[in-house]
């Protein structure tokens, strides 16, 4: 992999012979609840999904992902398939708090929530600290099935080689993604993915152009399903601890209040990066992904959508950042957390109450020497040249957050100083 890598072709995809298999290959799906429902059923042998609820938003998702009707057939297929397993989730998780009502009552005690913008060192921020075996964490193998099925027994378990499988495949047919979010099974991810089975969070925004659901999600309350999560989270700690959690996602960070009020005791890090070197990032990594789920790419647009979705985050934040405690949360800078990243866990750890062990120490600085920034590669932006984007007019735009936070201005490429 050379260290500048360069994706010329993201308006008008050159694409290979494996991502036209893919697409070519995907299955007709029918954007219906009980299809969905119905799939669910069938995988898991189980029929009980807990409150009805969850249809209606179910049902506002698949209808968004109907009307985006620039998804290709593989992209179609993917949401489709993402609901089914949501919804085989939570299916199974019904069934064992069924079974186990004792798991109703299991302390999520401060758990540590790192919140903070997309493509700000979140995910990097959130292995480090999961790195320490005292801490309980949402691996992607774990995340994508959380609750295991009878028959997945043995070691390695069953759910972490499917994982490995799914996403391996996934990045031969991507093979400049893991260049900017690298899915390794064993690494964290979202704990966002713990209300996909509720049917809430931005989750759908990253897959398609769902406008109808995230007009609906910015204005619902999210505490019932920030609930939901710590539902998941208690069986999760039931099935295996230790019982003191570490988790990170984004739209944390525009959901405080319904975090704080659904974990009370929690430590909240928030990442704080220049919206701008966000945005670059998260747009092309988007905009590569899309070749094989959308049928033409509109690169403004997509840009478009996505500076929309960060402000509101961003407002929402900046609006009520002083909800969470101050003796419970702390801001970090990018610029200052990629200068030392270990004294920035330093200062997570002490808010945290955590002592620094030497076993803690050595599995920190084991991870930190096997990834380092840019591990797979350097990829190069262009956000005025890509997505015609006048950098200037983004920066007064995001004004009110650089008053608010002192993040340093990163400079893009073509960016006049």
């Amino acid at each position: 992999m050379p260290d500048a890598i360069h994706i010329d072709d993201l308006a008008e995809p050159r694409l290979t012979e494996r991502q036209r298999a893919a697409i070519a290959g995907a299955p007709p799906v029918r954007f219906d609840v009980e299809a969905v429902l119905a799939a669910a059923r069938a995988g898991t042998g189980l029929d009980d999904f807990g409150a009805d609820d969850f249809r209606q938003r179910l049902g506002l998702w698949l209808a968004s992902f109907d009307a985006d009707a620039d998804l290709t057939d593989l992209g179609r297929a993917t949401v489709f398939g993402e609901c089914v397993r949501y919804a085989s989730t939570r299916l199974r998780l019904e069934d064992l708090l069924r079974r186990h009502s004792e798991i109703g009552q299991i302390a999520i005690d401060r758990p540590i929530m790192v919140a903070g913008l997309p493509r700000s060192g979140t995910t990097h921020l959130v292995n480090i600290l999961a790195a320490d075996p005292r801490l309980r964490s949402t691996p992607l193998w774990e995340t994508m099935e959380p609750i295991p099925a009878p028959e997945d027994q043995g070691t390695p378990d069953p759910r972490y080689v499917r994982t490995a499988a799914m996403w391996g495949a996934f990045e031969e047919t991507l093979p400049l993604m893991p260049a900017m979010h690298e899915m390794a099974p064993e690494h964290v991810h979202e704990d966002i993915e713990l209300q996909g089975p509720d049917f809430s969070s931005y989750l759908p925004e990253w897959l398609s152009r769902p406008t109808a659901w995230r007009d609906h999600y910015l204005t619902a309350d999210q505490t019932p399903h920030y609930a939901y999560a710590k539902r998941m989270m208690q069986a999760l700690t039931w099935l295996k601890g230790p019982r003191r959690w570490v988790v990170k996602s984004p739209p944390h960070m525009e959901n405080l209040p319904a975090l704080i009020a659904v974990h009370p005791s929690a430590i909240v890090p928030i990442t704080h990066r220049d919206p701008v070197a966000v945005l670059q990032s998260a747009i092309t990594m988007i905009a590569y992904g899309d070749r094989i789920r959308r049928k033409r790419q509109d690169l403004p647009a997509l840009a478009a959508w996505w500076i929309d979705r960060i402000e509101a985050l961003l407002r929402r934040c900046v609006r009520d950042r002083d909800a969470i405690p101050a003796a419970q949360s702390i801001d970090i800078l990018f610029h200052e957390y990629m200068a030392d990243q270990k004294a920035t866990v330093a200062r997570v750890y002490a808010m945290a109450g955590l002592e620094m062990t030497p076993e803690a120490e050595a599995r920190i600085d084991a991870f930190l020497a096997a990834n380092p920034r840019n591990k797979h590669g350097r990829v190069v932006y262009d956000l005025i040249g890509d997505f015609g984007i006048d950098i200037g007019a983004l920066r007064e735009r995001f004004g009110f957050y650089y008053d608010r936070f002192p993040v340093a201005r990163e400079r893009v490429t073509g960016e006049r100083t």
